[in-house]
């Protein structure tokens, strides 16, 4: 079954800004194929949402009900709820993640 895939506010923010600034410092050609590939991933989360690893993060905080997809050093970071699939981060991996994580996901709201 086929679920509806959303991104928070600040998942579309954070896709924005990671399209923009590839384009700007690397090429506008670059931060196409990266949104293909953000693309992709997203739509394959429509018929297999648990495919994804717990963010090690959140692992050792007890936190199970998170899941992530990444391909480096890019991670989307979402969560099942019913029959939607809600990404909340999408970001490099790269940055400190744990503090990250914890703002976004402990302030944020589905939908």
């Amino acid at each position: 079954m086929a679920r509806a895939v959303c991104l928070t506010e600040d998942a579309a923010r954070d896709l924005e800004e990671l399209y923009d600034y590839v384009a700007e410092h690397d090429s506008p050609a670059k931060a196409d194929h990266l949104l293909d590939r953000i693309e992709a991933t997203l739509a394959s989360l429509t018929e297999l949402p648990e495919r994804g690893s717990h963010p090690k993060e959140l692992i050792e905080l007890g936190i199970h009900e998170y899941r992530q997809v990444s391909f480096k050093p890019y991670r989307l970071i979402y969560r099942r709820l019913d029959e939607t699939v809600y990404v909340y981060l999408i970001v490099d991996g790269r940055r400190d993640m744990r503090t990250l994580l914890q703002r976004r996901l402990f302030a944020a709201k589905p939908g």
